[in-house]
C-alpha cells in the first residue's frame, strides 16, 4: 500500500468518527498542554535567573588569588602529613608573582591578566566641606573597559592624578559638621571635579600622620550591581606607593606576589575550563560561571520534574487511546476480514490502525500545543506585571521573562504525543493484524 493511499484511508476512518476521536484526543490535549506550560515555566525561571546573574557578574571574568599554606602561616610553606604520620614540607605557597602571571597569560583562551590590590591604609575622600569613606582599588590597566566596565559620564581611561568612581560613591558623602535636625546635603556632582584622598596612619607613639592627594574624577561607572558601584579606582602604582607609605616597607610583587588578579577570557564558555587550569597551577580561581552551572543543573532537574507531571496526564490519555482503538477493532472486525480477503496483508492492517492511533495523538498534541502556548503567554504577562510591581517596591530590576517557550518545545511535544498515541495503539493494531480472515468475516 502506498503512503498517500494509507494516509487517505487513515484520514477517512478518523473523519467518520469525529465525536469519538475528539473525546479521546481531549486527554492528549490536556497532557500536551500541561507539558508545554510546566516546562515553559521551568525554562522561564531558568532564563530569568541566568539573566540576573549576567547583570550581576561578568561571566568572562575569573578572580584569581594566591594560596597560602596552613603549616607555615600566612605566606609560609604548605605542610602535609607524611606516610609515617610526621609533617613534611612539600611545596612553597603559590604566589601570584609576575612569572606566575606570565604562565596564566600563556593559557589558550586567556584575553588579558590584570593585577589589582586594595589600599591598606585608612582613608577618606573630601570634596569641599563633604567627606566620605570608600573602598580604594589599585588596578594595573590604563582603561577599565578592559574589565568590562562602562561609563556614560566621563571616560574609563585611568591615568595618574585621576580617579574613576562607582555610581554609588556620591551617595556616601556627608557633612561632618551637620547639625542635628539639619537636612543632609544632596549627593555632589563629582565628574571632572577635584577631590582629595586623605590617607591616614599612626606612628609608634600613636600620633596620626596624614597624606593628601588631589585627584580629578575622570569618570563615573555605570551601575553593575556589584563591587564597582561602591569603589574608586586608581592606578596600581599609585596604590602601591600609598601602601608602602602606610606600612613603611617596600612592596615587591616579584617576591610577595599580588593579592588578587583578574583574568578575562575570550569566551564565557571557556571560563570554567580555564579556571580549572589555574586551580591546577595551585591558585584559587573563582568565576560566576560556576554559580551559573549550579543554577542550570537545578533548573534542568526542575524541567524534568515538571515534564514528568505533564507526562502522567499523557499516560492517562494513552490508556484512553488504547481503549478507543480496542473498541474500534471490535466494531470493525468484519471490515478487517474483508480487507484481508481482498488482499490486504498483516502489515497493511497494522499500518492502518497504528496510523489511526498516531493520528489521534497528533490531533491532541496539536491542540495541546496551541492551548499550552496561549496559556504560557498569558501566565508570562501576568507574572511579569506582578513581579514588576514587587521589584518596584523593593527597588530591584524587574524580570524580562517569567515563562518562556523555546521553539524546540512545541516540536518535541507534538512528536512525543504522536509517538504516545502510536505506542498506545500498538496492542490493538497487532490484534487486528493477526485476525484470521474467515473468522473475522463470520464475526457478528
Amino acid at each position: 500500500m502506498k503512503f498517500l493511499d494509507l494516509l487517505r484511508l487513515i484520514t477517512g476512518n478518523l473523519s467518520r468518527r469525529k465525536a469519538r476521536v475528539a473525546l479521546t484526543a481531549i486527554g492528549v490535549v490536556i497532557g500536551t498542554a500541561a507539558v508545554v506550560i510546566l516546562v515553559s515555566l521551568a525554562i522561564g525561571l531558568q532564563k530569568s535567573a541566568t539573566d540576573q546573574l549576567y547583570g550581576i557578574g561578568d561571566l568572562t571574568q575569573i578572580d584569581v588569588m594566591p594560596t597560602y599554606g596552613g603549616g607555615g602561616g600566612f605566606g609560609g610553606p604548605i605542610f602535609v602529613g607524611s606516610p609515617g604520620g610526621e609533617s613534611s614540607q612539600l611545596e612553597e605557597p603559590a604566589l601570584l608573582t609576575n612569572s606566575a602571571l606570565d604562565q596564566i597569560r600563556a593559557i589558550p583562551g586567556v584575553k588579558v591578566v590584570i593585577p589589582r590590590d586594595y589600599m591598606y591604609a585608612s582613608a577618606m575622600l573630601r570634596y569641599q566641606r563633604l567627606e566620605a569613606g570608600m573602598g580604594i582599588i589599585g588596578i594595573a590597566t590604563d582603561d577599565l573597559s578592559n574589565l568590562g566596565l562602562e561609563t556614560d559620564n566621563g571616560t574609563t581611561a585611568l591615568n595618574k592624578g585621576s580617579v574613576i568612581i562607582g555610581v554609588m560613591t556620591p551617595n556616601n558623602f556627608y557633612d561632618p559638621k551637620q547639625r542635628p535636625g539639619q537636612e543632609p546635603p544632596p549627593p555632589p556632582e563629582l565628574l571632572n571635579e577635584q577631590i582629595q584622598l586623605v590617607a591616614i596612619k599612626w606612628d609608634e607613639q600613636g600620633n596620626e600622620i596624614r597624606k593628601t592627594l588631589s585627584l580629578r574624577v575622570a569618570g563615573i561607572l555605570n551601575e553593575t550591581g556589584g563591587e564597582p558601584d561602591y569603589s574608586i579606582y586608581l592606578p596600581l602604582e599609585q596604590v602601591k606607593a600609598l601602601n608602602e607609605w602606610a606600612t613603611g616597607t617596600r612592596v615587591n610583587y616579584n617576591k610577595d606576589g599580588y593579592s588578587q588578579v583578574i583574568v578575562k577570557v575570550e569566551d564565557a564558555d571557556q571560563a570554567l575550563d580555564i579556571a580549572d587550569q589555574i586551580t591546577a597551577m595551585g591558585f584559587q580561581a573563582i568565576t560566576p560561571q560556576s554559580y551559573l552551572q549550579g543554577i542550570n543543573g537545578f533548573f534542568v532537574v526542575l524541567q524534568i520534574i515538571f515534564g514528568g507531571v505533564g507526562a502522567i496526564a499523557l499516560l492517562v490519555a494513552a490508556i484512553g487511546i488504547a481503549n478507543t482503538m480496542t473498541m474500534s477493532i471490535l466494531e470493525r472486525t468484519r471490515e478487517i476480514g474483508l480487507m484481508k480477503a481482498v488482499g490486504a496483508t498483516n502489515r497493511d492492517v497494522l499500518s492502518i490502525f497504528l496510523g489511526e492511533a498516531a493520528g489521534i495523538g497528533f490531533i491532541g498534541g496539536l491542540g495541546g500545543i496551541v492551548i499550552g502556548w496561549l496559556a504560557a503567554q498569558a501566565m508570562n504577562v501576568l507574572a511579569i506585571v506582578y513581579l514588576a510591581g514587587q521589584a518596584s517596591q523593593q527597588g530591584g530590576a524587574p524580570p524580562s521573562v517569567a515563562v518562556y517557550t523555546p521553539i524546540w518545545l512545541p516540536v518535541f511535544a507534538l512528536i512525543f504525543s504522536t509517538f504516545i498515541g502510536m505506542l498506545s495503539g500498538l496492542y490493538p493494531a497487532l490484534r487486528a493484524a493477526t485476525m484470521i480472515p474467515v473468522q473475522a468475516l463470520k464475526y457478528e
